[in-house]
């Protein structure tokens, strides 16, 4: 029945994608491949890992996003209080601004990169964040520990491992797992935000160990055995169009083996655009 329910809300999320999207607009959630579902808004990922003894959610999305992914997980017959851990891939409001009202529904531990733990507690972004001063501050989340890289955190069949790649902010971090169905695994990778954006004020050219951060997070997501990639920001991977292709096509259009490595490719090109445009 969940399966025949997953079709039919990716055929009605087709719909929904003609509409304009925000970070806190609704979302039809839908299956990706396996026990991957995309519960997020239009505008920002959030995936729900789903296992017999938990589930694990990577992101919340914003404040007000967290309305939508708790009644997404429950449309597609999982309940919220069943969800263990949220892992998160960088304390900004857009990706973490809905974690501390998620948390409280589902009495989840959170885990963040060790230099954005205290972010994630008091919802405040440190100095060091290349986009200090133009940042929303969001609601600050109980139970979070700090995950280290490499770190295989394990809820029953489920195996998620983190992979530290700071720059954007100092303790960004990209997730993978496997995700099996019909007797065919796939490697699922969900890449942290690996931008080069900043607060006006900032250069990054004043900045070498942070430059230094994000090329190796570009190589580090490029390296990564990736099958299928689901980007912190959809657009970035085309998640909306591979949507409407895995209604006619099943869910093998999510797949794409050269995935990661776009992403870190279109990360590398902004922050050397950002880098020459600094030396004018």
């Amino acid at each position: 029945m969940k399966v025949i329910a997953s079709l039919i809300l990716a055929a009605c999320a087709t719909v929904a994608n003609a509409q304009e999207r925000d970070w806190s607009s609704p979302q039809q959630p839908f299956t990706i491949y396996g026990n991957t579902h995309y519960v997020g808004t239009g505008g920002i990922s959030a995936i729900l890992v789903t296992s017999p003894q938990g589930h694990i959610l990577v992101d919340g999305t914003t404040d007000k996003g967290a309305d939508v992914v708790a009644a997404n997980i429950r449309t597609l017959g999982f309940k919220v209080e069943d969800v263990k851990y949220i892992l998160s891939s960088h304390s900004h409001e857009d990706h973490a601004g809905g974690i501390s009202a998620l948390q409280k529904l589902s009495g989840a531990t959170v885990l963040a990169g060790a230099a954005n733990v205290e972010a994630m507690r008091s919802g405040v972004s440190p100095q060091v964040d290349p986009q200090f001063g133009a940042l929303s501050s969001f609601a600050g989340s109980a139970k979070v520990r700090a995950v280290a890289d490499r770190e295989v955190l394990k809820l029953g069949p489920l195996a998620v491992t983190a992979h530290s790649t700071p720059g954007h902010t100092a303790g960004g971090t990209t997730w993978s797992w496997q995700s099996c169905e019909g007797g065919q695994c796939k490697s699922v990778v969900f890449v942290d935000s690996l931008s080069a954006v900043s607060a006006d004020s900032y250069r990054f050219s004043d900045h070498p160990d942070v430059v230094a951060q994000l090329r190796g997070s570009f190589a580090k997501v490029e390296g990564l055995g990736c099958d299928i990639a689901i980007a912190a920001h959809p657009e970035l991977n085309d998640l909306w169009g591979r949507q409407q292709r895995a209604a006619k096509e099943g869910r093998a259009a999510y797949a794409d083996a050269r995935a990661c490595r776009a992403i870190a490719d279109a990360g590398r090109k902004r922050l050397e655009t950002r880098l020459a445009s600094e030396k004018r």
